[in-house]
């Protein structure tokens, strides 16, 4: 093969996350496809028709944010930080019902900017309308669009019918960059007819919020609590339900979604036996700090995630329970609260584990030959031994570029105090 249309991009620091970075590393690029990647500030440009010095800067993979809210971008900071999670969804709620009309459009484009900005190449989106898809298939991010479902008083007939339609989303032809998919709102929100009927006819990966509130675990228990009040005062109580008297993770593998192929959102109540046990199923826990902390929901525990060995992505969730997309700005929280968590374990979680939990392991979150060049260069000082940990420590949109505009313009800025 011809290397003439190949670029190597030069970097003080290489971050490929399927092995330890690499110091005055270089990546080449041809056709929008990594070809190689080494070592060597002064390696030879072996027939390579240009190379590139980015400077000082870390060269690492988009990341990956598996879970937002776009259609609720709208609501950037308009419901307060709460105690409890049902006190904040019923605020969402009542403001959503006075949303003014064409501000959720605007609203979404903004959001996906914002996220293309802080250096998020894949997203994993839950939407009610799929409002987020066109937008997402006219702008510069890769997608998995998870079509949610609520209903606790669906029948068995209609679970039925909301699974053909969803299959049918998931059949549709879509580009490379987007694709659709099922999600299940929670265990109190989604009856088990239709989880049931989901996890039978419609393909993964599939989304589903998890553990997230107090509330929800003595809701599967008791039967009882704020969330019966709010199915309720809805009007989508089913009084023939009976509760499961068990946890969330029980509860979801009895309606077949304990699975390789799951995303269990929050995981913020789950008991170290139940993560123990997500692990053993091989699903990912997404876990969104930020707005844990702000709808009330409180500390996930991030630390015994990785300690039993689950699969562990990132999301920021909406911008109206977070106050940004940034995930990075996600990776320092989480860093906040699991210090004891390697750099390199919360790295992977935003890259590597986040595309594999939406179905482009092969293509994303990873800097090797073969996969999509979807690269992002991290400005940075010269004095910088802990790469990794460097990331964790409050990355802005400022510092970043994508390679394909990082050597635009003016030359590339050199590192001072570099060796």
């Amino acid at each position: 093969m011809s290397l003439a249309g190949r670029t190597r991009y030069h970097a003080r620091w290489v971050v490929p996350i399927v092995s330890p970075p690499i110091e005055h590393g270089w990546v080449e690029v041809e056709g929008g496809v990594i070809r190689a990647v080494g070592d060597g500030r002064f390696a030879r440009r072996n027939g390579v028709a240009h190379g590139i010095d980015l400077g000082c800067v870390c060269l690492l993979p988009g990341l990956v944010n598996a879970h937002t809210h776009l259609e609720l971008s709208a609501q950037r900071g308009a419901v307060r930080p709460a105690r409890s999670m049902p006190a904040w969804a019923a605020a969402l709620l009542r403001r959503l019902e006075h949303e003014p009309p064409g501000e959720r459009s605007e609203a979404i484009n903004v959001a996906i900017d914002e996220m293309y900005r802080a250096g998020t190449a894949l997203v994993g989106d839950i939407a009610n309308t799929l409002d987020s898809v066109a937008p997402l298939e006219a702008g510069p991010l890769d997608a998995m669009v998870f079509r949610e479902v609520l209903g606790f008083d669906v029948s068995a007939d209609g679970a039925e019918a909301t699974a053909a339609e969803l299959a049918a989303l998931a059949s549709r032809p879509s580009g490379a960059r987007v694709s659709l998919r099922g999600a299940a709102h929670a265990p109190y929100s989604v009856s088990p007819a239709l989880f049931r009927a989901m996890v039978a006819r419609v393909p993964g990966p599939r989304s589903v919020h998890l553990a997230e509130s107090l509330e929800e675990c003595e809701f599967l228990r008791s039967g009882s609590g704020a969330w019966r009040n709010i199915l309720e005062a809805r009007k989508r109580w089913d009084p023939g339900w009976q509760p499961p008297r068990c946890g969330p993770v029980e509860y979801l593998d009895s309606v077949g979604w304990l699975r390789d192929d799951s995303l269990l959102v929050h995981g913020v109540q789950l008991t170290r036996a139940e993560i123990r046990r997500v692990a053993e199923s091989g699903a990912t826990i997404v876990t969104c700090p930020r707005s844990n902390a702000w709808t009330g929901a409180g500390v996930p525990p991030v630390a015994a995630f990785y300690a039993a060995g689950a699969a562990v992505a990132v999301g920021t969730d909406s911008l109206a329970s977070a106050p940004d997309l940034n995930a990075f700005a996600e990776l320092t929280h989480l860093r906040g609260i699991a210090p004891e968590v390697p750099a390199r374990s919360i790295l992977r979680s935003a890259t590597l584990t986040g595309a594999v939990a939406l179905g482009r392991g092969r293509t994303h979150g990873a800097i090797e030959p073969a996969r999509r060049a979807a690269l992002i260069a991290v400005q940075m000082t010269g004095t910088v031994r802990d790469v990794e940990e460097y990331l964790l420590t409050g990355i802005v949109p400022e510092q970043i570029a994508w390679i394909d505009q990082a050597h635009e313009g003016s030359d590339a800025p050199r590192c001072s105090g570099s060796a």
